[in-house]
């Protein structure tokens, strides 16, 4: 199957191919079946009964009209094709072999491998559509209503024309329609659309909520902060239609083999059929051209062309019902052989969900700093910066207006307030600015933030934050899938990540990196372990380390969209044990893709073989090319069924 266009060896197989599209709606319906009919009463009169009126021009007439029903389109796409100039597709190929067949005489024969040819068609079509149809009944899951509110009423309109900063009325049962902050206290919402998650997962206020989610308990309200295309769900529909358009190596493999090998056993058809003429004494024309007929049939690489890209697809799919979205098959490719897997810190192993422990602020300043602090913070994309404004925010009256305001990647926030300059961030800030931080404050519990006023320290914050549920399972799948390298960049203190780190029982621990650091620590790892490295984050900072793996992950459920964009794979339940699960999808896949590969090319050169020698007849090169073509899907939808969790 070519999900982009039709394949080499002739077999469009393209949805939105409308002459394809309408060849096989007609043959669903009642061709195919008139065919086998008038085929099974014609073998009972040829074989069974022997009438003797069923002879010459009256036994010719009736294959011919039986033939007619299912030759016809295929026919057709053989005569279109020729005049695009496209002559060695499988429609040729099928109709030079059935109309060769009743030249011979052959009529049965013709009739049957045209009509299964043709079923071969509808089962490769279905097999198709039901792969794309998996991940769109999945994912397309796009609500065409939302209730806005609007002047103290409700209004049902359209997703599209709702604005962001609207207000949204979500009621139980129903699906969000678009991306927001929820405004009603708690809910719990369905999930699954998004993560593959059967549990439901419950939300508070200022939570933010994606559309595709179910709502499970009562009436609730949110703030819209997306449009309607770039919400999270449409966003990942169209990586999904863009997925097929990204090819694994072995694919693209097939594909250009194909465009050779479709000609060239033409060309070795016909020399079949001629060279005998030199040198076999008596010749016999009509037996030598059943032989090239019987080596066409048998040739056709449908099973190829077509069982590949679906067993790649249907690995995409599967990870799709895994909470698991694979950009390409590229990517998936690329998984199966990942070496080194290295991992952010931050909403990649740890929840990145930060509480403030403890503020200590000595020497009675405390109220100035906080409403300082809290100025400065409120207006701060950070998860600390949510934090700290959060814990704050009831304990803060007035706060001074903030004059300038700069946010130092990976540092902190530099801010000027009625002329005084105010710092809040890492140690390296503190260094770079030349603050002196009494030792004292300094705190081994947790991410320490320090504040600075006028070039003094003045004020010390410990965020808290928690290792996943399931990092610690995450790294012991990867060691048992045999990755040799797991190594944890960071940009906290080297001393909080390396006691994650080791925790988690990972070889390598890297703290104190700003974004640029990491990059240039990554292309480090990159020349020191040979393989595929895939990079896994979640944060804007993580988006050029990303970018440079050979494989980037991103934690799609909290993920930011710089980082999801960026990333060739989205994990949606932002669990790191499912990276473990990718590469068992993607091993799988590619099991599969070779076990089609075998199994084609063996059956198929074992019947070529056969029907050069005269061994094989039209009824077995039917199923060496049909066969082995159902064959080949049937092996490669499987996949969809298989369970991958350890």
């Amino acid at each position: 199957m070519s999900t982009t266009g039709q394949t080499e060896c002739g077999c469009n197989h393209q949805p939105e191919d409308k002459s394809t599209a309408a060849t096989f709606s007609i043959l669903k319906n009642w061709k195919p079946w008139v065919s086998f009919i008038m085929l099974a009463v014609g073998l009972i009169l040829d074989y069974l009964i022997s009438a003797p009126w069923f002879t010459g021009s009256v036994r010719l007439g009736w294959y011919f009209i039986a033939y007619l029903p299912v030759g016809i389109p295929v026919l057709r796409m053989a005569f279109i094709n020729l005049k695009k100039g496209e002559v060695f597709t499988e429609f040729f190929l099928m109709g030079i072999a059935t109309i060769g067949a009743f030249y011979i005489g052959e009529y049965p024969e013709g009739v049957a491998v045209m009509l299964f040819y043709s079923v071969g068609e509808l089962f490769q079509h279905g097999a198709v559509e039901q792969a794309r149809n998996n991940i769109k009944a999945l994912l397309d899951v796009r609500s065409e209503t939302a209730h806005v509110i609007r002047n103290g009423e409700v209004v049902t309109v359209h997703p599209k024309s709702v604005e962001i900063g609207e207000i949204v009325q979500v009621n139980p049962g129903e699906r969000i329609p678009l991306d927001g902050e929820l405004i009603t206290e708690r809910s719990t919402f369905d999930t699954s659309a998004l993560t593959g998650e059967s549990k439901p997962r419950e939300f508070k206020k200022g939570d933010k909520v994606l559309s595709g989610m179910v709502n499970s308990q009562q009436v609730v309200k949110l703030k819209v902060t997306s449009s309607y295309e770039n919400s999270s769900i449409s966003r990942i529909l169209t990586m999904v239609q863009e997925a097929s358009s990204r090819k694994a190596k072995t694919e693209m493999f097939i594909r250009s083999f194909a465009k050779v090998y479709t000609p060239a056993v033409v060309f070795l058809a016909s020399l079949l059929v001629i060279l005998p003429a030199f040198f076999v004494s008596p010749y016999v024309f009509e037996d030598w051209l059943y032989r090239g007929l019987v080596f066409l049939v048998i040739s056709c690489p449908c099973a190829l062309v077509i069982s590949i890209p679906l067993g790649y697809f249907g690995g995409i799919g599967a990870a799709s019902q895994n909470g698991i979205l694979v950009k390409g098959s590229n990517y998936l490719d690329a998984l199966r052989s990942v070496t080194t897997v290295v991992f952010d810190k931050t909403g990649t192993l740890t929840e990145g969900a930060f509480t403030v422990r403890d503020i200590d602020i000595p020497n009675g300043h405390a109220d100035e700093v906080l409403s300082l602090l809290f100025a400065v913070e409120k207006s701060s994309t950070h998860p600390i910066a949510g934090a700290i404004t959060k814990h704050l925010e009831d304990r803060v009256g007035s706060t001074p207006a903030v004059q300038h305001q700069e946010e130092i990647p990976g540092l902190g926030i530099r801010a000027k307030i009625d002329g005084k300059t105010l710092l809040v961030g890492s140690q390296k800030l503190m260094e770079t600015e030349q603050v002196l931080i009494n030792s004292a404050k300094k705190n081994g519990d947790g991410a320490t933030i320090y504040i600075a006023l006028k070039g003094k320290h003045v004020g010390t914050v410990t965020i808290a934050d928690q290792v996943k549920e399931d990092a610690i399972t995450a790294i012991e799948q990867l060691q048992k899938l045999g990755v040799r390298q797991t190594i944890m960049l960071s940009g906290d203190r080297q001393q909080i990540a390396e006691d994650i780190g080791k925790a988690l029982k990972i070889d390598q621990i890297f703290g104190d990196l700003l974004p640029d650091e990491k990059a240039a620590k990554l292309e480090t790892i990159k020349g020191d372990y040979p393989g595929v490295t895939a990079y896994a984050g979640d944060g804007i900072n993580d988006a050029p380390v990303l970018a440079l793996s050979d494989v980037g992950i991103a934690m799609g459920a909290m993920g930011s969209d710089v980082a999801i964009e960026t990333a060739d794979v989205v994990i949606q339940t932002d669990q790191p044990s499912k990276i473990a699960t990718a590469i068992r999808i993607a091993r799988s896949t590619r099991n599969i893709v070779w076990q089609n590969i075998g199994m084609a090319m063996g059956i198929k050169l074992l019947f070529l073989s056969l029907g050069a020698l005269g061994m094989a007849t039209l009824w077995e090169a039917v199923f060496a090319d049909v066969g082995v073509a159902l064959l080949a899907i049937l092996n490669a939808v499987r996949i969809q069924k298989m369970d991958f969790n350890e």
